[in-house]
């Protein structure tokens, strides 16, 4: 692992579409457009989108950060 690596190890997704944890779930696979801040539309993630993760945990009014880590979607 060097610095800036990132992993991932599946979605913990919920029962609603708010909670929902990946592109495929929140497209319904594709079949329903996801609405973005600017007014665009994907059902799946194209070469050029930044992705960004943030997380917080808490619990019992403690809450532990894991940051940020971003991305860009690169043409193959």
């Amino acid at each position: 692992m060097c610095v800036g690596d990132l992993m991932a190890s599946g979605t913990i997704s919920g029962p609603e579409a708010g909670s929902y944890g990946s592109m495929l779930e929140l497209s319904w696979g594709g079949k329903e457009p996801v609405r973005l801040n600017d007014g665009a539309a994907r059902t799946f993630l194209e070469d050029g989108d930044k992705v960004t993760i943030r997380a917080v945990a808490a619990q019992e009014g403690v809450r532990v950060g894991f940051g940020e880590v971003s991305g860009v979607i690169l043409g193959a």
